[in-house]
């Protein structure tokens, strides 16, 4: 099983949880600043992913650093559990799980819109309005330049792209062009 499939399970366990528990938000605080001091200690980060040290060892490492961070009764029960399992190789994965499943929760989607040229705040606001309407959800809009597409813009919503660029046009335009000798 993936590290990405392992993640997802013990994300949605930790978010059925917080539904009952506590508030997903907190929960997420939680989870993303305990990652965050993991990221941010090369030594930390050796000890947890070294198969050298044994889980107890890593239990007591990550107990510590838990009684200084004061996390939730969930997000303590689930960090220990991995450090029991010799799992925090899923920590990264986890924490993006997690985090989309709260923007699931929250319906909120992530959109990102490349254009030829920068579009102005007011036009980008007018868009994300737009789809968020289309869509039935709040929007968080990314936008990217990409002077390639010469005109229009590509649209990702999740694992959907709508492309309305001058360069995918054309690119149709003469393959249709080729087929039709």
């Amino acid at each position: 099983m993936s590290t990405r499939a392992s993640a997802a399970r013990y994300a949605k366990a930790l978010f059925d949880v917080a539904i009952a528990e506590s508030t997903p938000e907190q929960i997420e605080q939680e989870l993303s600043a305990f990652a965050t001091v993991v990221q941010g200690h090369a030594d930390l980060q050796h000890v947890l992913a070294s198969p050298a040290v044994p889980a107890a060892r890593k239990g007591a490492v990550v107990a510590q650093l838990l009684d200084r961070l004061q996390p939730s009764p969930p997000v303590r029960k689930l960090l220990l559990l991995l450090a029991e399992r010799d799992r925090f190789e899923l920590l990264p994965d986890l924490v993006s799980v997690y985090h989309e499943r709260v923007m699931e929760h929250q319906k909120v989607i992530q959109a990102e819109v490349t254009t030829a040229a920068p579009i102005p705040a007011d036009q980008a606001a007018q868009l994300q309005q737009r789809l968020g309407r289309s869509l039935g959800r709040t929007v968080t809009l990314t936008t990217n330049v990409d002077p390639a597409l010469i005109g229009g813009m590509v649209t990702r919503i999740g694992s959907t792209v709508y492309d309305g660029s001058v360069a995918t046009q054309l690119s149709v335009l003469r393959q249709r062009l080729t087929e039709s000798r």
